[in-house]
């Protein structure tokens, strides 16, 4: 198996980040990304794809956003040749924005029909093909400096030449935020499980009847991280349910599925994941970048600075 391509989905529109979603794409907001420079969102996702292994990426889209996106790009890289014309950061950034509007399709989703509707979208341009799934709205930060999340994945699932999907372990009153399973830990590997079952944010009553996985800590349950490699097969599975017009359209019941029709596995990440769409999400998710990049100290900084603030006040 070999992962080439990869799916983000950012066809939400991010009402939770009212008003400013309301008039600048959610996945085109700037985060300082772990190299110090400011970037749209999208891009940091798609470079974390790019730098474990993906040369082609599909960005799924609400209508009218595709060109919106396209433009977007076309003007950040034209002005950062036009204003800092000979700065090798801005050259360096120029390149980077001219292969990722080489690289990348935007697919529009016609239709809001549900998360796997989205996912379903892309099916023509993954043209049968083991797929890198990553959402639009979470940042990600690796524990390992040189190691992406996506490259930790993407080597388990050609390793194992099979789905896998990352997981985090998730303390018990979170996860009604998450798709939740429970398998097999696989004797050769400490982090790896052969999925069994999976419930899209479950309640805690039946977490503790039906989750439950043995070596976690109690209390602690496996939830999505919100990266997936997956075959082609997940397609058939989405496809029935807009056969049965069972909308919206869910990526995780077919997923249940998809574990009980052939080998699907879950690796517990080492990494964070960061919900942008959440209160307070794109500040932690900046903060989590800064501490883990070529900021650090200065994050540091600014924090202590923040803190003795607030203190002082009280």
């Amino acid at each position: 198996m070999k992962i080439r391509k990869a799916v983000i989905t950012a066809a939400a529109r991010g009402e939770r980040l009212y008003p400013v979603a309301d008039t600048v794409q959610k996945a085109m907001l700037p985060v300082m990304d772990i190299d110090g420079l400011y970037k749209p969102v999208i891009q940091i996702i798609a470079e974390e794809a790019f730098d474990s292994g993906i040369e082609e990426i599909a960005v799924v889209c609400a209508p009218g956003d595709s060109e919106r996106y396209t433009v977007a790009f076309a003007s950040l890289r034209d002005n950062l040749a036009k204003s800092y014309s000979h700065v090798d950061w801005a050259t360096n950034q120029a390149d980077k924005i001219t292969h990722l509007l080489a690289q990348v399709t935007f697919i529009e989703q016609t239709e809001p029909l549900g998360y796997g509707h989205a996912v379903l979208s892309a099916e023509s341009f993954v043209n049968n093909e083991s797929f890198l799934l990553l959402l639009g709205d979470y940042i990600y930060v690796s524990q390992y400096p040189n190691r992406r999340c996506a490259a930790q994945l993407i080597e388990i699932a050609q390793q194992e030449n099979c789905s896998v999907s990352a997981v985090n372990p998730t303390i018990e009153h979170q996860i009604t935020r998450y798709g939740t399973l429970t398998g097999k830990q696989l004797p050769h590997e400490a982090n790896l499980y052969q999925i069994e079952k999976i419930i899209e944010k479950p309640s805690l009553s039946v977490a503790e009847l039906e989750l439950q996985t043995p070596g976690l800590r109690i209390g602690y349950y496996l939830c999505f991280f919100g990266m997936h490699v997956l075959t082609a097969n997940v397609f058939d599975l989405l496809k029935q349910q807009f056969a049965e017009k069972a909308f919206p359209i869910r990526l995780t019941p077919a997923l249940e599925q998809l574990a009980q029709k052939e080998k699907y596995l879950a690796i517990e990440m080492k990494g964070s994941r960061y919900d942008l769409s959440r209160k307070h999400g794109l500040l932690r998710a900046q903060v989590a970048l800064g501490l883990a990049g070529q900021g650090k100290t200065e994050t540091l900084s600014t924090l202590v600075e923040l803190m003795a603030e607030a203190g002082s006040r009280n």
